[in-house]
């Protein structure tokens, strides 16, 4: 019996080796197949000729009035737009006001700038989580095609309303259903940005909106005529037709007898259903408007604030692959707030403070390969100059005013100017950007193209230059050992610079040594 157990040992030792190597080369596959259909995912973007000489911040070019609002469009043929593949929208909602259904051909980020509401969202084949009391009574004496029906009275179902408020950030995938109410005292302020560039998008890099409702674009108001004139020249140049106007929603290409059968309702129902006579545009005024949602609670945000904190912790012990069990497709969390400054992952009390927001920290982000920056920078303060490693980056300016500068890959400046509220800056992807707050402080919100965006700084701790050897500074700029000290040391903070109280002239010098510092780094 003893020589038998013997026998058996190294035999059981082969077997559990034989069986860790081929757990590990099954990982190791995996790992290397999420990595290659990553990469595919990457190179599934469409591709656009990025020859930028120069960079503008543009504001709305495009107008479209409604009852309760308006909505307004950015130039989507601009070169720096064409190059990162996106498109951008405002909407302005009054108090009442409804955005009427409708859904996208690319992801979306959408931040609100001001206000707050209601956002209603439709995913096929959810349940209808929210319901309101009810009582069922049967339809006698009327018959339907299917004999005896029924119906409710008293009661609605519907799939889950999302309050939403100032400084949040909305998750917004391609095609799903959606609709913003305004429930509070105040407009409704809401930027977005959508990647149409995104694999999910399989159409065109032209931004599509599919209206379910009402007639979208009764009144449009152009910037100006000279942008009219431009916008007929190109069309005129690359040989494309006008766009034909559209004149209502979705269901009003369908046939009216078509969807009385499909809907099983008389004619005239069908005619407000298509929506042709509508002159309310997208925006509408809903006064009797008592949807079923909870309401905002402190205590809730915080109790969902710590859950966050303990999941990215059991995640970093564990490892950040998703198990599949964090989240279904209809209990997707679409909302993250950067506005509140507990929220901030670095924060300069002289400077600033800076909030990220990636797939990390909302898993829909994976889906959307879609993430967000917030900025605030006080008086004077300077963020390093950094560039964007794997991401367009595309600048909303929220508050205030400041210099951005902007230099491309052959050192040579592309934007260097003021910007200021309402403004909208694209920065490519790998262009060196440095930004300094005016004499009121700047805030904004940057929607990046990458569900885990990362930045490389030039200046501060964490910056390329501190990390170099002084014999590398020393002969890449000819300087010597002292200056090439000072050049990686004169600055301990890592991202946000605290404003200099001084002169306006040393505030320019102090950009421009800036500006000479990124350009002379990029040469070299």
């Amino acid at each position: 019996m003893e020589i038998k157990l013997c026998s058996l040992l190294p035999l059981s030792l082969c077997f559990f080796l034989l069986f860790n190597c081929c757990f590990a080369q099954i990982e190791q596959q995996q790992g290397f197949l999420e990595e290659r259909l990553q990469q595919q995912h990457r190179r599934g973007r469409p591709r656009t000729d990025c020859r930028i000489q120069s960079l503008s911040a543009r504001e709305p070019t495009r107008k479209f009035d409604s009852e309760a609002g308006f909505t307004e469009f950015w130039d989507r043929n601009s070169e720096e737009f064409e190059c990162a593949g996106v498109a951008a929208v405002r909407n302005v909602i009054q108090p009442q006001g409804l955005l009427l259904p409708h859904y996208n051909n690319a992801p979306q980020l959408l931040y609100i700038v001001k206000g707050s509401g209601l956002l209603g969202t439709v995913i096929p084949g959810c349940a209808e989580t929210f319901e309101s009391p009810q009582r069922e009574r049967s339809m006698r004496g009327q018959e339907s095609r299917e004999g005896e029906s029924q119906y409710r009275t008293g009661g609605d179902r519907h799939q889950k309303v999302r309050q939403f408020r100032q400084g949040d950030v909305l998750a917004l995938p391609a095609g799903v259903t959606l609709w913003f109410y305004n429930n509070g005292q105040d407009r409704l302020v809401t930027v977005a940005l959508l990647d149409t560039s995104n694999p999910t998008n399989q159409l065109d890099q032209q931004f599509r909106h599919f209206f379910l409702a009402g007639n979208p674009n009764p009144r449009e108001q152009s910037g100006s005529k000279y942008e009219e004139e431009i916008r007929a020249r190109r069309e005129q140049e690359q040989g494309e037709q006008p766009q034909r106007r559209q004149s209502g929603n979705l269901f009003d290409g369908f046939e009216q007898d078509l969807l009385a059968d499909v809907f099983n309702v008389d004619q005239e129902l069908v005619r407000n259903l298509k929506g042709r006579e509508d002159q309310r545009g997208r925006i509408v005024r809903a006064e009797n408007f008592d949807v079923l949602s909870p309401e905002f609670e402190e205590e809730e945000e915080e109790q969902q604030s710590h859950r966050q904190r303990r999941e990215r912790e059991h995640k970093g012990r564990r490892g950040s692959q998703p198990n599949g069990l964090e989240e279904t497709i209809c209990t997707l969390r679409l909302r993250e707030n950067l506005g509140r400054p507990s929220r901030a992952d670095v924060y300069n009390p002289r400077g600033g403070r800076i909030s990220t927001l990636n797939s990390h920290k909302l898993p829909i982000l994976n889906f959307l390969q879609l993430s967000a920056e917030r900025g605030v920078l006080y008086q004077n303060a300077v963020m390093a100059p950094l560039w964007n490693m794997n991401a367009h980056s595309i600048l909303y300016i929220l508050r205030g005013t400041g210099r951005i500068q902007v230099v491309g890959d052959a050192g040579i400046c592309v934007f260097n100017d003021e910007v200021r509220e309402g403004q909208m800056l694209v920065v490519p992807q790998n262009f060196a950007v440095v930004k300094k707050a005016g004499n009121r402080g700047l805030e904004y919100i940057a929607f990046k193209t990458n569900e885990q965006a990362m930045t490389s700084p030039l200046a501060g701790r964490l910056s390329a230059i501190r990390a170099m050897p002084e014999e590398v500074l020393m002969n890449s700029y000819q300087i010597s050992r002292q200056e090439a000290r000072s050049l990686k040391y004169n600055r301990e903070e890592t991202t946000v610079f605290a404003g200099r109280r001084s002169s306006r002239g040393y505030s320019t010098r102090a950009m421009e040594y800036a500006l000479t510092a990124v350009e002379a780094f990029l040469k070299a």
